[in-house]
C-alpha cells in the first residue's frame, strides 16, 4: 500500500524538491539474486555460489548485483507513491548512478526518493528522482542514482512545467 497518494500528474509538481517518505524494507534473498543472475546472464560465483562465497568472499556470503538493487527502484517507488490517473509508467534509465556498499544476501533495503526535475512530455511527464537505496543497519547507502521515469495518462496535460 503506497504511503503517498497524489491525486493527478498535475499535482506531482507539489512534490518538486521535497522528499517522500521512505519505502518499506525488503529482504534481498538468494532466490531473487539467482533470478536476476539468470535473467541478466551474470552468474558470477560471488552472486550465486553460496558455498564458494562462504569460503572466498570478503563478505562471507553471496552479494546482490548492483544492477539488481537499481532494478528494484520501480517497485520501491510504486510501494511508496501512487499517482492517480496514470495509465502507463516507463523507467527510462539513470542520469547518474553510484554503487557504494555491497548488498549481502539477507540484507534489508529500502529507498528514499526526492523529485528533482519534472518536464511536460506528450501525454504525460518525465520525472527525475534522486534515489538512495539504504541498507538496514548501515550508515552508507548501497546505491544512489538520478533515476529517470515517464508517466503517461491524462489527455492534453497542461502543466506548464519546464
Amino acid at each position: 500500500m503506497p504511503t503517498i497518494e497524489i491525486e493527478s500528474l498535475e499535482r506531482l509538481t507539489d512534490w518538486l524538491d521535497k522528499p517522500v517518505p521512505p519505502s518499506n524494507w525488503i529482504t534481498v534473498t538468494q532466490e531473487r539474486v539467482n533470478q536476476f543472475a539468470q535473467a541478466s546472464g551474470d552468474d558470477q560465483w560471488i552472486h550465486v555460489d553460496t558455498d564458494r562465497a562462504a569460503k572466498e568472499s570478503p563478505f562471507g556470503t553471496t552479494v546482490a548485483h548492483g544492477f539488481l538493487t537499481l532494478s528494484l527502484l520501480s517497485r520501491l517507488l510504486s510501494d511508496t507513491v501512487h499517482i492517480n490517473g496514470v495509465r502507463m509508467g516507463v523507467n527510462c534509465g539513470v542520469n547518474r548512478v553510484r554503487f557504494i556498499t555491497p548488498v549481502r544476501v539477507g540484507a534489508c533495503i529500502r529507498a528514499t526518493f526526492k523529485l528533482i526535475s519534472l518536464e511536460h512530455i506528450s501525454g504525460g511527464v518525465q520525472a527525475i528522482w534522486f534515489a538512495s537505496i539504504e541498507l538496514k543497519g548501515q550508515e552508507k547507502p548501497c546505491c544512489v542514482a538520478e533515476w529517470v521515469t515517464r508517466r503517461y495518462g491524462i489527455q492534453n496535460l497542461t502543466m506548464g512545467v519546464n
